[in-house]
């Protein structure tokens, strides 16, 4: 998503503006491959990709192996990936990315919601629905959505002050921006409270990164080659925050989570 933000450095905006922060985001993308690599189960598998046209996923599963159904609205840009000898390959297909009808009960290993997918699904339960229904018993997820620090501070460049202030009291926040459009934003409870309703199993909810824009910018700016070791970092204060040894609380734009299908019950 394209907007046109100004916002201080201090912001958590700041990151969004266009043309900012440029080492923060190469670094936000190398943290998102490391954390599907971890996520991706063992073997080739048939998962579902509903991240939209500019997330990787896709890519990098088909390159260990995988199966990817991508489902790409008809509005949005695309181009098929051959598939390489001995990997996986990627499946581009035109649907409704909210409503998954085309794909029968049960019949994926894993589905991918990348890159704010649920958030710009503002019915977002029945995605959630729509997810757990095509997962097999044991299938798994990954979901990226935006947090409540970035809704907040939206509201707050905005000026929305009523709207922040009753934020807190919100069942389902609605972040209207720049462009136009309007996505939903998730606090920890409230991303794992849609999963559970949908019938799946949290295993955990992050922050997608814990360290600092700025910080990651400024180190970046002085030593490119230093992004191997914020990666380490960063992948090493999440395990703090599933630890507990972070507040429970989420931290920056975007959380992730990971849930899975319950197994049949013998």
């Amino acid at each position: 998503m394209e907007c046109r933000v100004s916002a201080s450095a201090a912001s958590p905006l700041a990151a969004l503006a266009p043309g900012s922060l440029a080492g923060y985001w190469r670094f936000q993308r190398a943290v998102a491959r490391a954390q599907l690599v971890a996520w991706l189960p063992a073997g080739s598998r048939l998962l579902v990709d509903i991240s939209g046209p500019y997330a990787s996923a896709s890519a990098q599963a088909a390159d260990r192996g995988h199966t990817v159904i991508r489902v790409l609205a008809a509005a949005e840009p695309h181009r098929a990936r051959p598939a390489r000898a001995g990997r996986g390959a990627v499946v581009p297909v035109l649907a409704d990315p909210a409503s998954l009808a085309f794909l029968a009960d049960g019949c994926a290993d894993g589905v991918i919601a990348e890159d704010g997918a649920l958030s710009r699904q503002l019915m977002t339960e029945d995605l959630a629905a729509e997810i757990a229904r095509v997962l097999r018993p044991g299938g798994q997820l990954l979901a990226c959505v935006d947090s409540l620090v970035l809704g907040m501070a939206m509201l707050a460049e905005q000026r929305r002050w009523a709207h922040l202030t009753d934020l807190v009291h919100a069942e389902v926040v609605l972040i209207p921006w720049p462009d136009g459009t309007i996505t939903r934003c998730f606090g920890v409870s409230q991303l794992t409270e849609l999963l559970t309703e949908a019938g799946l199993e949290v295993s955990w909810v992050r922050p997608r990164t814990v360290l600092s824009p700025s910080m990651v910018d400024h180190v970046l700016r002085r030593d490119p080659s230093a992004i191997t070791r914020l990666v380490r970092a960063e992948l090493a204060a999440c395990q703090d925050r599933a630890d507990g040894l972070l507040p429970a609380e989420s931290f920056g734009i975007s959380l992730l989570a990971a849930a899975r299908k319950p197994p049949w019950l013998p």
